[in-house]
């Protein structure tokens, strides 16, 4: 879909975009809480992503805005600090180390994780969804942070969370809410409800929520024991006036310039944050029915942009986040204007529907994420990763249990190593052809080279070449080789000595010397 094109989709993408923007509000309220910072930077972090990244970014359907990944760097990063205002210098300059890492051309380190763990990834954050939104839709979690760590910012984990809504608060009108927009959720897409034009118009989720609006006002008025308590509802900062929203506003301190912790926090920002861009937007080019590819390194100038913005006028950092990104794609987003109408909706809500928001039930936004978190990780993908073997299954897996209990960039990492061993087991099996010839009277070993050895062949060409025959004819062809690491030829040079004492006779086709090379 070219971007001339953005208009043609307008209906889907303003339905996506409203869907999107009931996930984000919690969200970006939530982490901007568990950051330490002030409830409404969150807000400005989340209404830059959609205004200002959604137009400068090539991806078509990622969603930007304050990511839980970030919530402990932010929060030390204040107190390290000493202040907010001067943290927001350090947003600002991650901004800046973005747009620089972006025109070096940084962003190529996205196509280099492998798709098993771009897919662990995707289930793992699908299972989190559900795991962490259980709490929510059972009334008994205050904290709507929704965050990835395993370990809560409340002392409590991703399970005992969930023991500790069933044993001690479960709210049975949260859960009748819940239970509710649930069934809705899965009804509207449905074949039977999709085949009616105007249900096909209307997003799910919406109708869930103005639904558990209804529900919550009639148990007030009718049977107050159901009343959800006003934490398990929305909150937000009371915007009345243009003057009430100036004065959430922060700038950053710049008579902070010259403090060099300022720069550390914001290398250390500008690195996380990327890596998370990096992996959302290739994990929803994966999940893109048109397969579209983001330009990576555009999505980093993008990101630092947003960055350099939110930081100027009071925001936390942000990212490409991959919760967002996956309720758009679910919702049926087709291009960047759902993002964008996501931020106009944020934007509008700070301005005129505080009161509205502040009526909607936590349990309704958990049971939006609990449908995309199913989505995500639907027992269908685990059942194809197996069927592809354990090279593909094994990484995948294990990425999963490792987001589990740890967080997101610990757990890919260690999905990556997993994934880069059996990367470095297939480069080992495959540097050369091995084929002994008897057609003359005489065995004689071909050893044919493959056309780019490298350094991670090293190991394998040595070892086989250490198991050859005593006495034997051996012949090592490099001449449909295009390139032969200096660690190979090595090997191959000081087999020469051994293939003596051995008694094999050697022949060498299109092999460059050791010693010419040093020469060089």
């Amino acid at each position: 879909m070219k971007e001339k094109g953005l208009f043609v989709n307008v209906g889907k993408d303003l339905s996506a975009g409203l869907v999107v923007f009931l996930v984000a509000l919690p969200l970006c309220l939530g982490i901007s809480l568990a950051s330490g910072a002030p409830l409404f930077a969150g807000l400005i972090a989340g209404v830059t992503g959609g205004l200002v990244v959604s137009w400068l970014s090539g991806s078509h359907l990622s969603v930007s805005g304050p990511a839980a990944g970030l919530t402990v760097i932010v929060l030390n990063g204040i107190t390290q600090l000493g202040s907010y205002e001067v943290f927001l210098l350090a947003v600002v300059i991650c901004g800046v180390l973005q747009i620089a890492l972006g025109y070096l051309k940084a962003g190529i380190i996205g196509l280099y994780f492998p798709s098993s763990v771009i897919k662990g990834m995707l289930a793992a954050i699908g299972l989190i969804l559900i795991l962490k939104q259980i709490p929510h839709f059972l009334g008994a979690d205050e904290d709507f942070l929704g965050d990835m760590d395993f370990f809560q910012p409340d002392g409590r984990n991703t399970f005992s969370e969930i023991a500790y809504a069933f044993s001690n608060k479960l709210q049975v009108g949260s859960l009748i809410v819940g239970i509710v927009s649930l069934t809705i959720l899965v009804l509207w897409d449905r074949p039977f409800m999709q085949r009616i034009k105007v249900f096909k118009l209307i997003p799910g989720a919406l109708i869930a929520v103005l639904v558990s609006i209804g529900l919550n006002l009639l148990f007030q008025n009718s049977m107050p024991v159901f009343t959800i308590a006003d934490t398990h509802l929305v909150q937000l900062p009371d915007i009345t006036s243009a003057a009430a929203l100036l004065n959430e506003l922060r700038f950053p301190d710049w008579s902070a310039f010259t403090n060099p912790d300022v720069y550390v926090i914001g290398a250390t920002l500008a690195i996380v944050a990327s890596l998370e861009s990096l992996l959302s937007v290739e994990a929803v080019d994966k999940l893109d029915p048109h397969k579209r590819r983001t330009p990576n390194n555009r999505e980093l100038k993008a990101q630092g942009v947003g960055n350099m913005v939110s930081g100027l006028i009071g925001g936390i950092p942000l990212t490409a986040v991959i919760v967002r990104s996956s309720a758009n794609l679910n919702a049926g987003a087709q291009s960047k204007m759902s993002s964008f109408f996501h931020g106009v909706f944020l934007l509008l809500s700070i301005l005129f529907l505080t009161s509205v928001l502040r009526l909607v039930p936590l349990a309704a936004l958990a049971a939006v994420l609990l449908v995309v978190g199913f989505k995500l990780t639907k027992p269908a993908l685990y059942k194809t990763q197996w069927k592809l073997g354990l090279d593909q299954f094994l990484p995948f897996i294990i990425t999963i249990v490792a987001i589990l209990f740890t967080d997101l960039l610990k757990g890919i990492s260690i999905g990556l190593v997993v994934g880069v061993f059996y990367i470095l087991k297939a480069n080992y099996k495959s540097p050369y052809f091995f084929k002994r010839d008897s057609s003359n009277g005489q065995e004689t070993i071909h050893i044919k080279l493959s056309e780019n050895v490298t350094f991670l062949n090293k190991a394998s060409v040595a070892l086989t070449l250490e198991h050859l025959p005593e006495n034997s004819d051996v012949v090592i062809d490099g001449s449909q080789s295009t390139y032969i690491d200096y660690d190979v030829l090595e090997a191959i040079e000081n087999f020469k000595t051994v293939a003596k004492e051995k008694d094999i006779r050697l022949t060498l086709r299109d092999i460059p010397s050791v010693s010419t090379i040093d020469m060089h």
